[in-house]
Order: structure tokens, then sequence, then C-alpha cells
């Protein structure tokens, strides 16, 4: 990353303003899909191989979801996902799969979990409308 210099301007204790140039970092996030976060349950199993497995997902979008699982799966690996909310007093559910694109290994020894993007694949029918009403209610952006 380059730094690029920027007009700043800086009031003095007299009251007067002096521009200088400034070097600094400013980072423009280039997703199509704005990130929110939401921490909610979700259950996850490879692919029709395995019994469910519970995890925490962090931040969600469109595309995809920050999750951090107790063990370790492999990049490029599907997983079956079901995401727990409440909707007013019932137990809601968006299912889908989801590919594991990246993970963060590091973060086992830092917070005793693995920490992995996923990218949605697929969803069930209508779940992708349950997902977005879902960011819009009780998503905040990750800058907030």
């Amino acid at each position: 990353m380059s730094s690029r210099k920027l007009l700043t301007t800086v009031g003095t204790k007299k009251g007067k303003d002096q521009t200088r140039l400034e070097k600094g970092f400013f980072l423009i996030e280039k997703r199509e899909n704005p990130r929110y976060r939401v921490e909610l349950p979700f259950d996850y199993s490879v692919a029709n191989i395995e019994e469910a497995r519970g995890g925490i997902l962090s931040d969600a979008s469109e595309a995809g979801l920050l999750v951090y699982l107790h063990r370790r799966v492999d990049i490029g690996t599907l997983l079956n996902i079901e995401i727990f909310f409440a909707k007013g007093f019932q137990l809601d559910t968006i299912k889908g799969i989801a590919k594991v694109v990246w993970s963060d290994l590091v973060a086992k020894e830092r917070f005793g979990e693995y920490r992995y993007g996923l990218q949605f694949q697929s969803f069930q029918e209508g779940d992708i409308d349950k997902l977005r009403i879902l960011l819009k209610k009780v998503g905040r952006s990750p800058q907030e």
C-alpha cells in the first residue's frame, strides 16, 4: 500500500488556519456487498458427511460470512450451514451451502478458535431474502 499526500487544515491557538501536507493512509472498502457485525450461533457440517457442529458467526454479507470454529477445516471445503436467529418470539433459520475461502489458523492460539471466511454457494429457497432482512434489522457496519 502506498502512502498518499493529504491536504489538511490545522487550526492554531490564535485561530488562524494553516494548511499543510501530511502523509497518511486511508482504506476504501472495495466489497460489492457490505459486511455487517452480527454475532449469531450457527451449525455446520462438511457437506453431507458428518454430524452438525456449532460455531459463531461474527460478521456477514450477502456474499459470505466470517466465522469462528473449534476445529480445523481445509480451504475449499463445502459446508452445509444453518444460521439461527430470533424472529419475533420464534426461532428461525437460514440454510445454505458455503465454501471455505480463507483461514486464519493463528487465531486458534489467540482466541482458542479458528477463524474462517466462507463464501455462499447456494441457499434454500427464500433464505437469501431472510438474510437480507436480517442484515438490515440487526446488522451494524464494522466501521460503526
